[in-house]
């Protein structure tokens, strides 16, 4: 039986009446919402209204109809930061940031815009005070991970969105690894742009993604289409949140996302939050004593979750990952987790590190498992 601790990848498995929500909304449904009036088109509709209000009271948005479906946090990002930012802008940003946030805004550099990207200490956190010192009198936007997908490292959000919120900047969180693992309310926190996937923390299928935009904030659509709506126009809309979905949507994704969001209200956030920390801190101190293995990341356990990364003396974190997929059935991540500018940040460019990262469905006799494989490997070294 093989052993999945690939989760800040993407969750499996789901929990079951997310695939069955998927289901029921291409059997019983089918149709597209918003491109006609009869009865199933409206069904589609629906759906999208009442999964919009579901993520709005999961995060506290203050507005549903200005939650954005996308494919995936990477358009999501793309979405925020292509349509906010103009030439002559400046951006603050962190080293440890994925590449999903980070290539967009190198890429907008070449239109103008002035990034500044600071640095994180060792163990992957930024102080809060490095971020008012980047702050310019043009800063538009400050852009940040919640949590690393490297190290599981919990940035100290709320300080920097009051930093941030003084000196009269918006505040772009990527929740990629956060949502649906920590408690995210966007008005408490002062969160203008909320960026997150629907196929990990919340449980959701893979192709799915939000983007929660505060009121006030304006935006340019990333993409130009059909819309169901306006359709007399040649120019594309600009409104909420039709003119910012063209195309037809992933309904049975969507309905999958419904089902995620409604399991983890029913579950709690907190305590699907604490039981994944927990499985990543039983699993961590067990390794902590294995000669030569090196434990990556906040040692101080309130400022991560439960994924983390581990390097061991003289094996490749590839190799590692490949024996333990291959001699005992483990599915972990190594390399750079698409966040290079994170492992030159902790020390681990250019191998990068062997990730490990438990969810909610994660079993304690799994992660005995996976110790003793890591255990047996160490001991035996390179093949």
């Amino acid at each position: 039986m093989s052993i999945y601790l690939d989760n800040a990848a993407t969750s499996h498995p789901k929990p079951p009446e997310v695939y069955a929500a998927v289901l029921d909304a291409m059997q019983h449904i089918g149709a597209s919402p918003g491109r006609g009036s009869y009865g199933t088109a409206l069904d589609a509709s629906r759906l999208l209204f009442e999964t919009r209000e579901a993520l709005a009271a999961f995060f506290n948005a203050a507005d549903s109809s200005r939650i954005i479906f996308t494919s995936n946090a990477t358009e999501s990002l793309n979405l925020a930061v292509r349509g906010l930012l103009l030439p002559g802008d400046h951006v603050v940003t962190t080293s440890m940031e994925h590449n999903s946030l980070l290539r967009p805004l190198v890429m907008l550099q070449k239109d103008g815009i002035r990034l500044t990207i600071v640095p994180a200490d060792a163990e992957g956190l930024v102080e809060p005070a490095a971020i008012r010192r980047a702050l310019r009198p043009n800063t538009r936007l400050v852009a940040l991970a919640h949590v690393s997908n490297v190290t599981g490292g919990i940035q100290a959000v709320a300080e920097i969105a009051e930093i941030a919120r003084l000196a009269g900047a918006l505040v772009l969180l990527d929740a990629a690894q956060s949502a649906g693992c920590l408690p995210i309310d966007m008005q408490v926190l002062g969160i203008d742009l909320l960026a997150a996937p629907g196929h990990k923390g919340l449980l959701g299928p893979q192709g799915t993604g939000l983007l929660a935009v505060a009121p006030g904030v304006k935006l340019r659509p990333l993409l130009a289409g059909g819309t169901g709506s306006s359709s007399d126009q040649d120019e594309q809309p600009d409104g909420f949140p039709e003119g910012f979905e063209a195309g037809t949507h992933n309904l049975p994704g969507i309905a999958g996302l419904k089902a995620g969001i409604k399991f983890l209200t029913a579950a709690g956030v907190d305590s699907v939050g604490a039981r994944e920390r927990g499985h990543g801190n039983y699993l961590r101190e067990r390794l902590v004593g294995l000669s030569g293995c090196h434990l990556h990341g906040p040692r101080d356990q309130a400022r991560r979750l439960g994924l983390f990364s581990l390097t061991v003396d003289a094996l490749d974190p590839a190799a590692l990952a490949f024996r333990l997929d291959r001699e005992y059935g483990i599915a972990v991540r190594a390399g750079l987790h698409c966040a290079p500018r994170a492992h030159r940040t902790i020390g681990t460019y250019p191998a990068g590190t062997l990730r490990i990262s438990p969810g909610w469905f994660t079993t304690p006799e799994e992660l005995d498992r996976c110790y003793t494989a890591l255990a047996t490997i160490i001991q035996k070294g390179s093949p």
